[in-house]
């Protein structure tokens, strides 16, 4: 665990390569955010990250993965902790992760990438476009780009409950363009990859594709990876198969191994 900017406990895991890999020295570090945000990242291989990560450290990457403020396991003022504050206090416990992973001579925070899904996916967006500095690749899963477009196109039966989680369209359009993505992605500077399933109903495929075509409008580094047969996360052995290879190749290219 790590106590955050506000003396907030946060828990959090490590993962580094088995030194019988024979990898050496500082490894570069990806950074994974679970969903949610009313979520919990654990050790457990049913999920999609769990095989994820390890393969991330088979291939010779630290994997950090922190239960930040909003995750749930830890008593219900800490869950409350991010409602109506996506992008907020939220935001900095990751930002202050950094800046103690940077002291850890294990891990080389310079060569850092960030991942999410789904709520995560937001978060990273948001990391990437506030705190570039931070960040040598990202990579977003169905990810939340403008939480205004986000709620209008959720299904309706849905909107009042992110109208009060989150923010109201209607009489607070100003709160949600700050804490939204598209408000920030000109400062972009990090490569990114995008992956979305084309049938999914929270995150609609146009949201992931407004990301893409905005950034390389723009000149930015942006690819894009949609799977045809997936709704929101990728379920299918053989397209889990795919995600896994493509995300290590994309860290690998841009951080080194």
């Amino acid at each position: 665990s790590f106590t955050s900017y506000d003396g907030l406990r946060v828990s959090a895991r490590l993962y580094l390569p088995s030194e019988e890999l024979g990898f050496e020295g500082a490894r570069p570090l990806v950074y994974y955010i679970h969903g949610g945000p009313q979520g919990q990242e654990r050790p457990n291989f049913a999920w999609f990250s769990m095989p994820l990560i390890q393969f991330l450290t088979l291939n010779g990457f630290a994997v950090f993965v922190p239960n930040a403020r909003g995750s749930t396991g830890y008593g219900l003022d800490y869950m409350r902790r991010v409602y109506r504050d996506w992008g907020g206090k939220d935001r900095l416990d990751h930002v202050h992760a950094m800046g103690l992973l940077e002291k850890d001579k294990r891990v080389d925070a310079k060569r850092a990438g960030v991942i999410g899904r789904s709520y995560g996916g937001y978060m990273t967006l948001t990391l990437a476009s506030r705190h570039p500095e931070l960040w040598a690749a990202a990579v977003d899963m169905f990810g939340p780009y403008n939480l205004l477009t986000f709620i209008e196109r959720v299904p309706a039966s849905w909107r009042p409950y992110f109208a009060t989680s989150v923010g109201d369209p209607d009489k607070e359009p100003e709160f949600l363009l700050e804490r939204s993505p598209y408000t920030y992605m000109n400062d972009i500077s990090a490569p990114l990859l995008v992956i979305q399933g084309a049938n999914d109903p929270r995150v609609i495929e146009r949201e992931s594709r407004d990301v893409v075509e905005a950034l390389q409008g723009a000149g930015k580094e942006a690819e894009y990876l949609v799977f045809e047969n997936e709704g929101h996360d990728v379920i299918k052995y053989e397209n889990k198969v795919t995600c896994y290879n493509t995300i290590t190749d994309f860290f690998r290219k841009h951080l080194g191994a």
